[in-house]
């Protein structure tokens, strides 16, 4: 590790130390309860962005609280994109767009926390979205994509240039990470044996009738599902090998329907946001394709998507005559949706990214 990265950790490790002090109280008011699920996203506010948490309380009618919501010490502003929110285990990350840094987020019993800032490296701008995978945070922004050792915060593998300003999602698999470019393209890019980029990278191409404005995009293994929103071809398959497997989305397509944004399901299924027919469209596959099911109808525009780890739940953040909101499904055991609860406005125009912790 080099002097700055070393650095780095120390700070991190610092302000845990300080925000364990600050929170104690409240976990200690906290711990006669049970962990809670929660909900996260962002104001994106471009002067002041915020991680806003919501705790989802479950039993016969679920419904969602607001929890905090707590400054993040940079600004948003990002739009065109998904995932700029995650989490995983007690740790998370949220990326501040217009500020070039991205805020790591800390869970204490039923409280998320910000607790640290990582830079990006020298000369990468704007990120708009991050990943977490194999022990790295990976980030993607207006002209470059990097990952760093997580959760200390210090570069780590390669820095890769991206052949346009366009970038609206990173994800990682197994093998490989990619970006999908709003230009109408793939991003490859393979990892190293620690995980982080080689600083390799391959441009997809995509096919005619899925290569207009991709979005969003998950993993399923170390295949790639994405959305090719504008495109006739609304969702597509792809595989390490860079084979493209496209596959005809809900009619009529866009711009009545566009399946926008991607999480994955339990096992074969795949949840789309679909943005300008406010829906949840619905898609099975395997790795050489698959067809397009059923959508589910929301009360406004969806943003992005997420599932939770034990698979029980969705949350999407869409947008509504009077202003940003979380809807919460229930998946039951064939993969199907049943909408339990949505939280009420809390004077925020639009939310952007979701995630579980849980």
């Amino acid at each position: 590790m080099n002097f700055l990265g070393l650095q780095r950790s120390l700070l991190w490790r610092q302000g845990l130390v300080l925000i364990t002090v600050l929170v104690s109280g409240a976990l200690a008011a906290e711990g006669q309860y049970g962990r809670s699920t929660l909900v996260i996203t962002s104001t994106n506010d471009a002067n002041s962005n915020a991680v806003v948490t919501f705790q989802l309380n479950g039993g016969v009618t679920p419904s969602l609280t607001l929890a905090k919501i707590l400054p993040t010490g940079g600004k948003g502003g990002a739009s065109g994109n998904a995932g700029i929110v995650q989490f995983d285990g007690e740790l998370g990350a949220v990326a501040n767009f217009g500020s070039n840094t991205v805020s790591e987020l800390v869970r204490y019993g039923n409280s998320i926390v910000p607790a640290g800032t990582i830079r990006l490296a020298p000369d990468c701008a704007g990120p708009d979205s991050v990943a977490l995978a194999n022990r790295h945070l990976l980030v993607v922004g207006t002209n470059c994509a990097e990952s760093h050792a997580w959760p200390r915060g210090y570069l780590d593998g390669s820095v890769v240039s991206l052949p346009d300003n366009s970038a609206a999602q990173i994800a990682a698999g197994e093998s490989w990470a990619a970006v999908t470019l709003k230009s109408g393209s793939v991003l490859q890019m393979p990892l190293a044996g620690d995980g982080g980029l080689s600083g390799a990278s391959n441009l997809i191409t995509l096919p005619a009738e899925a290569n207009n404005t991709p979005l969003g995009e998950a993993f399923w293994g170390d295949v790639l599902g994405l959305t090719p929103a504008h495109s006739p071809d609304s969702f597509a398959i792809v595989n390490a090998k860079q084979d493209v497997y496209p596959i005809v989305g809900p009619a009529p397509a866009y711009p009545t329907n566009a399946p926008c944004w991607v999480a994955k399901g339990p096992k074969s299924l795949w949840y789309t946001g679909n943005s300008p027919g406010q829906a949840i469209s619905i898609f099975f596959s395997d790795a050489e394709g698959g067809v397009f099911y059923k959508s589910v109808p929301l009360p406004g525009m969806p943003t992005d998507i997420a599932v939770s780890g034990d698979r029980k739940w969705l949350a999407v953040i869409y947008t509504a005559g009077d202003g940003a909101h979380v809807g919460v499904f229930s998946i039951d055991d064939y993969g199907d949706l049943k909408h339990v609860a949505d939280s009420a406005a809390i004077g925020v125009a639009s939310f952007n990214g979701v995630a579980f912790s849980q």
